[in-house]
């Protein structure tokens, strides 16, 4: 935290490290390409050939918004920072937000840079299998329950050293149509899909994957066709309890779900100013596909 006060003390500062992210230390007019650039006032520079005015924000997702670049980066360093995250709420106490609505606008921008564009598909053995997310209704139980958010979640199963990468997304219903396409989104054609006996899987193996359908019951009592899946999604479920109480709304439970993919896929990385470097570049639109 000290060293981040440091770097970052003012907006000029945090101005500075968007252009050496966003230009790779050397800028470039984006209309005519010319590298020769004046600073005419701050944070915006004038092209020697066409003359054009250039903002080191405009195009990226801090130029968009009146909030100082440095609360930007504030916040940025609040989310990497915690293991766990932090909610709007928190975040809002902690850098002294007065509006709690400028604290969760923050929060959303973020997360949605969190995916980044092109991102790869998982491969190898993948696990997949469908999970409800919301609270106990009556009605209709299983599959086809009311009431309820249906999301798909596949795992990359890597044997004795344990999970690879993970993909959540949320799908209508658990239609052969629709998990097909959600698989396709997640996972590289020509991998190995493995999942329970449900009838929609099946099919899949037509579009270039092997499936193995991996009983439902069998003699070891308690066994869990895809316990890869259920464990994840057991972690989901704990981690939106602890970070955000519970409280999520339907309308707003993809971003939830890819600030958790993040965190996950990057739970080994014992460097939290490269993930604050990530997120600051897909930010900017400065990450390669």
């Amino acid at each position: 935290m000290q060293d981040f006060i440091d770097q970052f003390s003012t907006d000029k500062a945090c101005r500075d490290y968007v252009a050496k992210v966003r230009w790779g230390g050397t800028p470039r007019c984006p209309h005519c390409a010319e590298s020769v650039l004046w600073a005419v006032r701050r944070g915006v520079f004038q092209c020697k050939k066409c003359r054009r005015d250039i903002s080191i924000t405009a195009g990226t997702v801090f130029g968009d918004s009146r909030i100082p670049l440095r609360l930007w980066f504030q916040a940025l360093w609040c989310v990497v920072s915690q293991k766990n995250g932090v909610s709007a709420l928190g975040l809002s106490r902690v850098l002294g937000i007065k509006g709690y609505e400028t604290a969760w606008y923050l929060l959303q921008r973020i997360r949605g840079a969190m995916v980044r564009p092109g991102r790869e598909r998982l491969s190898g053995l993948v696990e997949v299998d469908e999970v409800f997310f919301g609270g106990v209704k009556p009605g209709i139980r299983g599959r086809g329950a009311l009431g309820k958010v249906l999301i798909l979640v596949a795992v990359e199963d890597k044997g004795k050293t344990g999970f690879g990468r993970i993909r959540i997304t949320v799908i209508p219903d658990a239609s052969a149509t629709s998990l097909r396409h959600a698989i396709e989104s997640m996972v590289e054609p020509g991998s190995t899909i493995r999942t329970d006996e449900w009838k929609g899987y099946p099919s899949i193996a037509k579009h270039g994957y092997a499936h193995i359908a991996v009983k439902g019951h069998s003699s070891v009592p308690g066994e869990d066709p895809t316990p890869l899946v259920h464990r994840i999604a057991s972690l989901l479920k704990r981690w939106l309890l602890g970070t955000h109480h519970g409280r999520v709304e339907e309308t707003h439970l993809i971003s939830y779900l890819n600030e958790f993919v993040f965190r996950f896929n990057r739970r080994r990385s014992a460097s939290r100013g490269k993930l604050f470097f990530r997120l600051v570049q897909q930010m900017t639109g400065a990450a390669q596909a």
